[in-house]
């Protein structure tokens, strides 16, 4: 068991996920954390001020912190760096020599910073998430290093992505996007279903994340190894090996106080605690400057300032790390599973035990011969096991009509073939119809092709009508029972919005009690579940499915198939590939051309193509190649046309007023063509003047502040002067000169506190201009692949910061200067 080798208060609040630990002095280990009241608290057990005597420090920051990070910055410096970001600035500060190292204005804001190697980069970086765009800056507080992203960016980690030795950055944003930056150039992209708010590096190539909606997982490469799913937010994760064995763990701190360590190979939880708040934050360090450690401390930080560490275990045979309580919580959660394996291993008992039951007594009325009656007397022959058979639960007096015959069977023959009774006597109607019932629907016989072989009774099938009451209730369907399911667009109409309906039925008459549908971005929490009421049920189900965003989703369906008044189910299980493009519906090309469009070369045939078209479309049928492409789509999202065109020659054309659907569509061509690098023309006439009435305002936005600023400077500098002549006042005991000079004291403070509201609303217009360039340029880059797709970006920012609008049109729709 795992127990905190130390536990401390530091009586501050702290802001969640700002907790850093750094090495200021180049020695002793500082745990840091950003206070509620805008203030930075140093805890330093091991260099006590000595005039206070405490471990306490305090550094007043006077504005909100959004971000904190502590690392070596400078490699020929003696000790970390602490870097403190908020919505409007950075500051890289020097604790142990108390010195400002530099202060940089970030108009997008720092959400999150990290300090680290990036790339072929020689020096350690300060890399800032902010608005859109990330930004690095180096020891001197040059700007090295920028780019963009499609949306707010929300965490940030450093981590060899693919093995080259050299780290990759990875960033999570408010698009749900995680994206992996070799440098400037995008590697990959993976697509989640909230946002990612934390990421961590883990072993080789695999690294942890977690979302706003309570998920952790860990991503092998590109691939997701696995993630859970908790009503309870994840604050932050942190890779550490606690159990010993020399591979890193997933630390996670979740919002209700618990702290839990997970196997980053399968997910499974080696380990937990519990705080009395939320966590903060996790780091790691030898805390305690302990010479019989063996390694790094994990620190745990709540939001009330609690702490507690954990030294990692030793590795040895018999050593654990969950307590008791967890153990006998296993405990239970084992036999749980095992009763529910009982229960089921119970029902198929049961259903064995029917099937048996019902076969017996079938061959015991074929061999008695009693099912008749002869001379319109009652039958003899009345057999329990036939009660579960037959419609309505009878056994006996099968022959309501007369003529059966009550003989006796000799070997080799049986009086259930051909209307015959064994005696040679025909079977009377009434028997020929409990037959028709007993034997099932058509092509269901008891002795394969109606014929005895030698005296012997070889097994025979049951029909599903032939299951009885009893067998419908006992869930026994029909063997040859399948589950279909088919995916169509549905345009809607006034009072019902287009959406993609997925259809699930049985292919004969057994009926869906119940459904469940696991599709990620689809449903709230990701699933879906259909229960009809016991009168509306029937052997098919449609679900509404309303992709939010051109990706692939894979559909996860089980569904409880049975009779209809059965009360156990068979589980049929299926998955379905919603296409990317499932929101557009195919028309005809008579519509004219959109506004704007795309074009480029490709080396390909257009049968390529038609498969692309095939496997990304949702289509009644097949696209067939019968010379050159030209295809023609209505997206049910409100993007408008989507016309697509390819000659023989390869030339390609992609029409649409969407930049963004231009850009999936080229990315997702690019990945099936598996093309590397691709140049592109456009001309989007509305994005242009978009942007063009961006950048007008975003400049006269610049002007109103910078005359703010001044303005403000002034009126601080004419404050000083006025308070200075009022307080001469009061002491020369002129109270009118003392009254006028606060009245007109008062009334300046009324002019800077509307001006400082002014200028928030200015800075909050500014904030969203920004974005809307930064997306512009990221959708510009997303209509090339590779090295172009990473040109665009960097030929953009070299124009923006030049103040050349008309380079930067250029850029956009050439790709090039």
């Amino acid at each position: 068991m795992l127990v905190p080798i130390f536990t401390l208060k530091l009586n501050h609040k702290v802001v969640p996920q700002t907790v850093a630990v750094g090495k200021y002095d180049g020695r002793h280990p500082a745990l840091t954390c950003a206070t509620t009241g805008g203030k930075v608290l140093v805890h330093s057990p091991h260099t006590k001020r000595q005039e206070y005597n405490q471990d306490i420090s305090l550094l007043n920051i006077n504005q909100q912190i959004t971000s904190l990070a502590a690392g070596r910055l400078d490699p020929e410096a003696d000790g970390d760096l602490l870097v403190v970001g908020s919505p409007t600035n950075i500051l890289v500060y020097d604790i142990n020599n108390n010195r400002d190292v530099f202060y940089k204005d970030c108009p997008d804001g720092a959400n999150t910073v990290i300090i680290g190697m990036l790339g072929s980069f020689t020096s350690p970086l300060t890399l800032v998430g902010g608005n859109c765009s990330i930004q690095g800056y180096n020891k001197l507080g040059e700007d090295t290093f920028w780019t963009v992203t499609g949306d707010n960016v929300r965490s940030l980690c450093l981590a060899d992505f693919d093995g080259d030795g050299m780290n990759e950055l990875i960033v999570g944003s408010e698009d749900y996007d995680i994206r992996i930056f070799r440098e400037d150039e995008i590697i990959a992209e993976m697509t989640e279903t909230e946002v990612i708010t934390n990421l961590c590096r883990l072993n080789e190539y695999r690294f942890g994340y977690a979302l706003s909606n309570g998920t952790v997982g860990v991503y092998d490469g590109s691939i997701r190894a696995w993630r859970i799913k908790s009503k309870n937010r994840a604050v932050t994760t942190h890779g550490f090996d606690l159990n010993g064995d020399g591979v890193l763990e997933l630390i996670t701190g979740w919002s209700n106080g618990k702290i839990d360590a997970r196997s980053d190979k399968t997910g499974e939880v080696i380990f937990k605690d519990n705080f009395d708040h939320s966590i903060a934050g996790i780091v790691q360090a030898d805390y305690r400057l302990d010479s019989n450690a063996k390694g790094d401390q994990l620190i745990c930080v709540s939001v009330e300032g609690e702490v507690k560490g954990f030294n990692p275990a030793t590795g040895e045979v018999g050593t654990t790390l969950m307590n008791t309580n967890v153990e006998q919580e296993t405990i239970r959660e084992l036999s749980l599973r095992k009763q529910n394996l009982m229960l089921e291993l119970k029902n198929y008992a049961e259903n064995s035990k029917l099937a048996l039951s019902g076969e017996a007594a079938v061959l015991a009325a074929a061999l008695s011969g009693d099912l008749g009656r002869k001379n319109g007397a009652q039958g003899k022959g009345g057999f329990p096991g036939l009660k579960g058979l037959m419609p309505g639960g009878n056994s006996s007096g099968f022959d309501t009509s007369g003529g059966g015959g009550d003989g006796a069977l000799r070997p080799g023959q049986t009086g259930l073939i051909a209307g015959q009774s064994s005696g040679g006597a025909p079977m009377g109607p009434g028997g020929q119809l409990a037959l028709a019932g007993l034997l099932g629907s058509p092509g269901h016989s008891l002795i394969p092709g109606g014929q005895s072989q030698s005296g012997e009774f070889p097994n025979f099938k049951l029909g599903a009508s032939s299951l009885g009451e009893s067998g419908r209730t006992m869930g026994m369907i029909p063997a040859n029972t399948q589950l279909e399911t088919s995916i169509l667009v549905n345009p809607g109409n006034q009072n019902v919005p287009p959406f993609v309906e997925l259809k699930i039925a049985t292919t004969n008459d057994t009926i869906i009690r119940a459904a469940l549908i696991f599709a990620e971005g689809i449903f709230e929490g990701e699933s879906h579940v259909i229960h009809p009421s016991a009168a509306a049920v029937s052997n098919s189900v449609s679900v509404p499915l309303i992709p939010p965003k051109d990706v692939p989703v894979d559909l996860h369906i089980k569904a409880m198939i049975g009779q209809k008044n059965s009360s156990h189910f068979h589980v049929f299980e299926l998955t379905r590939e919603l296409p990317r493009f499932s929101m557009f519906v195919l028309v005809d090309n008579e519509q004219p051309d959109p506004r704007s469009s795309v074009h480029f070369t490709l080396n390909e045939r257009p049968q390529r193509a038609f498969m692309w078209l095939n496997q990304n479309f949702l289509l009644s049928q097949n696209l067939v190649c019968e010379g050159d492409l030209h295809v023609t789509f209505f997206s049910l999202r409100g993007s408008g046309l989507l016309r697509i065109r390819m000659s023989q020659a390869g030339q390609f054309a992609i029409h649409t007023d969407d930049m963004d659907l231009a850009g999936n569509v080229i990315q997702s061509l690019a990945e099936f063509l598996k093309i590397e690098d691709l140049q592109t023309i456009v001309d989007f006439p509305v994005e242009t003047e978009t942007l063009k009435q961006i950048l007008i305002k975003v400049d006269e936005l610049h002007r109103v502040r910078t005359k703010l600023t001044a303005e403000m400077a002034d009126h601080s500098n004419l404050i000083r002067s006025m308070v200075v002549r009022a307080e001469d006042a009061r002491i020369m005991g002129d109270m009118k000169s003392m009254r006028r000079g606060y009245m007109e004291l008062s009334d300046l403070n009324r002019d800077l506190v509307a001006g400082y509201n002014i200028r928030c609303n200015n800075h909050q217009e500014l904030v969203l201009g920004l974005k809307q360039i930064n997306q512009i340029i990221q959708k510009a880059s997303r209509v090339r692949v590779g090295k172009y797709k990473n040109q665009v970006v960097t030929l953009c920012r070299t124009a923006i910061k030049n103040n050349n609008t008309s380079s930067l049109f250029k850029i956009i729709n050439t790709g090039v200067a």
